[in-house]
């Protein structure tokens, strides 16, 4: 059983541990505290880690999973596909639900990358951290902890994740994604093209660092769609909307 509890008093001493070094300067009242800190050698490893912590802890909060069960519909595991994200919270009818889902799921995303930016702001590689918070929640999505490390697939964070790092990215993605699932009807499908072609056009557009992230995320997005390719081959994939 998820504790929620456990969920939100880790979100807590994150924020707090991102906030304590910004208010050390504010007694002084000189401005110190808006300034990047110089950290020893032994602080470094620190300052990567908090704004990683930051991102998994976010992507690992499971609403798909929470927001079902709050709903009084059990556990979202046992229908459809087992998994965790807004399209197999659309098969239990409840279209609202599923739109709430992958809102809070691309949202924990995109504030992940924003905390992880303040973060690296306060230690002077603001763009990094961002990018390894982005990542972090990515990953936190598809291997939570909560759950056995045993995720979603990844898309709405992915869209939240480049719509903090590159928005053009993520209306990439938007397009490509809904221009699929109107041909096919596949979210599957949709969300394996959509993955391709971000990280070309993030290049492109020259987000060379985002489009490197890009990259890596569509890579685990295929592979955490392994299961859905084979049944795409075979013509065993549930369209969208479909219920079970």
């Amino acid at each position: 059983m998820i504790r929620v509890g456990s969920i939100l008093l880790t979100i807590g001493v994150l924020v707090a541990a991102v906030a304590l070094p910004a208010g050390a300067g504010i007694p002084g009242g000189d401005g110190s505290a808006l300034a990047p800190l110089r950290l020893a050698g032994v602080d470094q490893p620190l300052a990567w880690l908090v704004p990683a912590a930051i991102g998994y802890v976010l992507g690992s909060i499971p609403f798909g999973l929470l927001l079902t069960r709050l709903a009084g519909l059990g556990d979202i595991r046992a229908v459809g596909s087992g998994n965790i994200g807004a399209t197999n919270v659309l098969r239990t009818g409840r279209k609202g639900l599923a739109a709430l889902t992958l809102l809070l799921d691309a949202l924990k995303g995109t504030a992940a990358v924003l905390l992880g930016y303040a973060v690296g702001a306060r230690f002077g590689f603001a763009i990094d951290a961002s990018l390894v918070a982005g990542l972090a929640a990515f990953l936190g999505h598809l291997f939570p902890v909560w759950l056995g490390f045993k995720g979603g697939k990844g898309v709405a964070t992915y869209i939240g994740v480049m719509a903090g790092l590159a928005w053009p990215g993520a209306l990439v993605f938007c397009a490509v994604w809904l221009a699929t699932a109107v041909a096919t009807r596949y979210s599957s499908a949709s969300a394996l093209a959509a993955s391709a072609l971000t990280p070309v056009a993030l290049l492109g557009l020259g987000h060379r660092p985002e489009a490197l992230l890009a990259l890596l995320m569509s890579l685990l997005l295929v592979w955490k769609h392994e299961a859905n390719i084979r049944r795409l081959l075979k013509g065993e994939e549930p369209r969208i909307g479909a219920r079970t």
